[in-house]
């Protein structure tokens, strides 16, 4: 009941706040392990991906640093969510999360591990293809825009325009255990570019040039 009660509210907060303009909400499975993978541009990346879910069987993964912040503590507490080391391994993190995909929750996660300093993607992580790999989950990419400096503007009432676009849900292929790095780093970049290709250019970041992508805007 609570976090339907957070839910109700943080959306009503976004109605009233900003622009906010989402698409492709149909592709989150309403049943059913799922992986939400998300660019991270800012404090607010986390509670647009909240208020597209009508599941309360979902949860994401959260920055250890943001525990120090008594409101988003309890907010994170509120929606089950998993604190995690993103400065070293965080194996414990990891088992958590593989232990909701197992009950068949979902799990936001940004694969960068860190919001974008130049509110580009950077680099991501092998963690959540690693991840995947093991449960064979269906990973729904998502583009987020528009949110970098956006709790400022909102509360200034700025009227900021926030994109949330939603891919098609796809799964990664088994990774090859002959070669488990470049197979793991293939995985990680095909993660990425889909993401990317959801975002508007200037967002693309690293991601820009990189022949995956080019391919998933060509169609």
């Amino acid at each position: 009941m609570a976090r339907r009660l957070l839910r109700t509210f943080i959306r009503f907060l976004f109605w009233l706040l900003t622009d906010t303009n989402i698409s492709g909400t149909e592709n989150i499975p309403s049943t059913g392990a799922c992986i939400l993978t998300i660019n991270h541009l800012g404090i607010l990346d986390a509670p647009l991906v909240f208020i597209l879910l009508e599941r309360d069987d979902a949860t994401g993964l959260v920055g250890l640093t943001h525990k120090k912040n008594p409101i988003l503590r309890w907010l994170v507490n509120i929606m089950d969510g998993i604190w995690i080391d993103r400065e070293n391994p965080d194996i414990h993190a990891l088992k958590v999360a593989r232990g909701y995909l197992k009950k068949g929750w979902i799990l936001g996660i940004a694969p960068e591990g860190t919001r974008s300093d130049t509110h580009a993607l950077i680099e991501g992580k092998s963690g959540v293809a690693f991840l995947a790999d093991k449960l064979r989950t269906v990973i729904v990419p998502i583009g987020i825009s528009g949110t970098e400096g956006g709790l400022k503007r909102m509360f200034t009432f700025q009227n900021p325009k926030f994109h949330v676009k939603i891919g098609e849900p796809y799964q990664l292929p088994p990774l090859d255990r002959k070669d488990r790095d470049a197979s793991l780093q293939q995985n990680t970049d095909e993660m990425m570019c889909r993401i990317a290709a959801l975002l508007p250019p200037k967002y693309r970041g690293v991601y820009t040039g990189h022949p995956r992508l080019k391919e998933l805007i060509a169609g």
